[in-house]
């Protein structure tokens, strides 16, 4: 499979948490503040509508919203 898709799934299993979650790109912006991690709604949107984020950044993400597990289907 092609980066491209790669990306693409990356994104959308975020997003897919993310709503599962009922958490906004601003709920998620105060969140990872509160992890001491500064990021703006705005680049919140952009890096996960790319889907070329960095692994870190999906950590934080998934340890903010409190996900213990993630689903890969």
């Amino acid at each position: 499979m092609p980066d491209q898709d790669w990306q693409e799934r990356t994104k959308n299993l975020l997003k897919a948490e993310l709503k599962r979650r009922g958490v906004s790109y601003r709920d998620l912006a105060e969140r990872l503040e509160a992890l001491g991690v500064r990021e703006t709604e705005a680049n919140i949107k952009n890096k996960i509508s790319r889907g070329g984020f960095t692994a870190v950044f999906l950590l934080q993400v998934l340890t903010a919203i409190g996900a213990k597990e993630i689903r890969l289907d």
